[in-house]
Formats: C-alpha cells, structure tokens, sequence
C-alpha cells in the first residue's frame, strides 16, 4: 500500500485531511512534513520535522507515492508579501520538485478560486504561478482544488473571519455568485483525496463548485 506525504498537516484544510489519511486503509504510512511537529501521534504517522529552505533535509523525506500539499497563509500572519510568497509558492514548490525527482507519482495541491498566474491581484497570481510550475515537474498525474473562502475551526481565533464566513454563506442563495459560498475545510479535504483516487493521467483542476460534490 502507498505512503502519503503531507504538507501543511497544521493548517485548517492539512489538520482535516490528515484525519482521513490516517483512517484511509488505502495508505500504510503518512508523512507530515513541516516546519515543527503536527501534534498528532498515531502507529501509521512519521512527523518528519525538517527546514524547508533546506533542499537536502526535503529530499531525504519525500519517499512515498502521493504528495498533497496544504501549506499556505495570509498576507496579515506573513508580514509581507515576500514571505508570503515563500510560504505559499516557494516552499510547496520546493517540496514539489523533490518528491518528483524522488518518483512520487501523485501530487495534489489546495488553490484558491481565481488562482491565475496573469492577475493583478497579488493573492490570486502567486497561487495561479504554483498551479503552472506544479504540472510542469513530471508527475504522472496533478490534482488542483481551487476553493472559496475556507470554514472551519481554526487553531488561532478570527472573530471578524468568522462573521464574514457567515455572512457569505448567504451567497449560496444568489445566482452567480454561489461558487464564492464558503465551504468547509473537511469537504476540501475530501475533494483531495477523492481527486487523488482518479488514477487517469495528467492534470485535473477543481474549481469551487465542483468542489461540494467531489467533496461531498
């Protein structure tokens, strides 16, 4: 049975996906790769601790068959836009192209709705730029999700987050903008492995409203 390796196992949609890894007969050994311990202790699960700006320490850790990635962050907790920068492209890229040279075969990826490489808008063109350079690696098969805004219990409190969550779930009701209706970070989960779980070669992209389905 494969191993899955995991990247971001702290964050909202990573913490969620890393429950269904572990429950998922269909792996023997999950890798949570990160900056620090993901907290979670279980027979299947290795917490390989590494620095992510070391491509030695990455390339020692990337043994297995599928890659998801779900590192990502706000402009707010980076400080600026480079370390964002570093956060949500460099350093899943980084990851990326070790685990293609070492042949992991699979690779799925948390995007964002509007993800385009050409936008004007900071947030939208640096994960359009990670969704380009991910296919361009040599796996045998790429899973993009591209959710709207994420629901979900965060580790750190956003009371002003979550009334927006709120006030945005009314978006389902309105025709044309209900792909931008939050979803909620176990469905993104979901939709990941169940994109992963298409063996057909080559690139999928799943956008925000194919998402509750997939996920569903």
């Amino acid at each position: 049975m494969p191993t899955a390796l995991l990247l971001g196992a702290t964050g909202l949609v990573g913490s969620e996906l890393l429950k269904l890894l572990l429950s998922d007969p269909r792996f023997d050994r999950v890798v949570a790769i990160g900056r620090r311990p993901c907290g979670v202790t279980h027979d299947r699960l290795t917490d390989a601790v590494v620095d992510l700006h070391d491509e030695g320490a990455i390339s020692a850790v990337v043994k297995g068959e599928a890659l998801f990635s779900c590192l990502g962050t706000t402009l707010r907790k980076a400080g600026s836009q480079a370390a964002q920068r570093e956060i949500d492209v460099e350093i899943p890229l980084r990851v990326a192209r070790a685990a293609a040279h070492s042949g992991v075969a699979a690779y799925g990826v948390v995007s964002s709705i509007g993800a385009d490489a050409r936008s004007s808008m900071f947030y939208s063109r640096i994960k359009g730029e990670l969704d380009l350079a991910v296919q361009t690696l040599g796996f045998e098969r790429v899973r993009i999700v591209r959710p709207s805004i994420l629901a979900g219990d965060r580790a750190e409190s956003r009371p002003l987050e979550s009334l927006g969550v709120g006030a945005m779930k009314a978006l389902r009701f309105i025709p044309g903008l209900r792909r931008y209706r939050p979803i909620e970070a176990r469905t993104v989960a979901k939709a990941l492995l169940a994109g992963w779980a298409d063996t057909t070669p080559g690139t999928r992209i799943y956008e925000a409203e194919e998402l509750f389905t997939l996920g569903g």
